[in-house]
């Protein structure tokens, strides 16, 4: 078996050495062995569950949210895929179905 640690990224534990890089082949990240990854990582993001919420997470709304400028809402139950985390007072950027590209704060959603 080998030594080298999981992917930083997606957690995958198939990660291979590339001369002074360990590189993840399931979502490409790459890092060299001595980089403080907690401080790369940015924020530390927790949803209304207290999870911790990553980059590319699959999220569910808990709440029903109203959409600024539209008449449009965001229901209870919908999920989103693969979020990337931001800083500010809305910490996710995503996608929604239907509805486009949208930010949330992490206290309407919980990890799916």
């Amino acid at each position: 078996m080998s030594d080298l640690p999981n992917c930083p990224e997606c957690d995958s534990e198939y990660t291979y050495e590339d001369r002074d890089l360990l590189v993840c082949p399931s979502c490409g990240h790459e890092w060299s062995p001595g980089d403080n990854v907690a401080a790369a990582a940015g924020p530390v993001v927790r949803d209304a569950n207290g999870n911790e919420l990553t980059n590319g997470d699959t999220i569910t709304v808990i709440k029903d949210l109203k959409v600024k400028g539209s008449s449009t809402v965001v229901k209870v139950g919908t999920k989103v895929k693969n979020i990337r985390l931001v800083e500010g007072d809305h910490d996710i950027d995503c996608k929604i179905p239907g509805i486009g590209a949208m930010q949330l704060k992490s206290e309407f959603v919980k990890k799916a």
